[in-house]
């Protein structure tokens, strides 16, 4: 499969063979829901919390006595059915991950990127490199390539200006390679590589 190369000016910087391998699988849904489900699971902070009957401060005494009221027989205050009692059943402090194999991990990885190729929603750019950290020009130039809502990734190391020129513009996600993941590539219309992103990444397929 080869990609044209352009510039962020817009302008042909030549052509790129991306590896079947990796850019050319039939994306599979139930792979890339697994990858995208343990994310979020393990992104979840797990900090909810509500106070049980147990953790309640109130009298722990009888309410009314046993028999003879007319009422329903009660113990504590505490109980669930009172306002001001504790909650039943209620979230407590716990982590929603769960483990999901390597291999699994680096397959969904692998089908996220065909699926964009296959979409036709990759861009491959020469450099990622900026002279100045203008929002406004990196923005100009980003319309140019019809870019409104992209993951744009680089190499291991990001440039500065790049970075913050691209840090104001709405919809658009700027990360190293190391930071590549499914659920950006899913959630973005156009993955945006540099050259030296794309050689990373069959550098880690290899």
């Amino acid at each position: 499969m080869d990609l044209k190369i352009t510039t962020l000016a817009g302008k042909d910087a030549g052509k790129l063979k991306l590896n079947e391998a990796i850019f050319g699988l039939d994306p599979r849904e139930d792979i890339l829901q697994r990858v995208v489900r343990w994310q979020l699971a393990k992104k979840q902070q797990g900090t909810h919390k509500t106070k049980g009957r147990a953790e309640i401060s109130r009298t722990g005494a009888k309410m009314y006595k046993q028999k003879g009221t007319g009422r329903a027989r009660h113990h504590s205050a505490r109980a669930p059915q009172f306002r001001g009692g504790g909650k039943a059943h209620g979230p407590v402090v716990r982590s929603h991950e769960h483990d999901l194999p390597k291999k699994v991990r680096a397959l969904g990885l692998k089908h996220a990127l065909s699926a964009k190729a296959k979409s036709e929603s990759i861009i491959i750019l020469d450099e990622l490199t900026l002279n100045e950290a203008k929002t406004k020009a990196l923005a100009a130039s980003f319309e140019k390539l019809g870019l409104s809502n992209a993951l744009v990734i680089g190499g291991a190391e990001l440039d500065v200006n790049f970075k913050r020129a691209a840090t104001n513009i709405p919809n658009i996600d700027v990360l190293p390679i190391q930071g590549i993941n499914v659920y950006d590539i899913l959630r973005r219309g156009t993955l945006v590589l540099s050259k030296a992103a794309v050689e990373a990444l069959e550098e880690r397929f290899k």
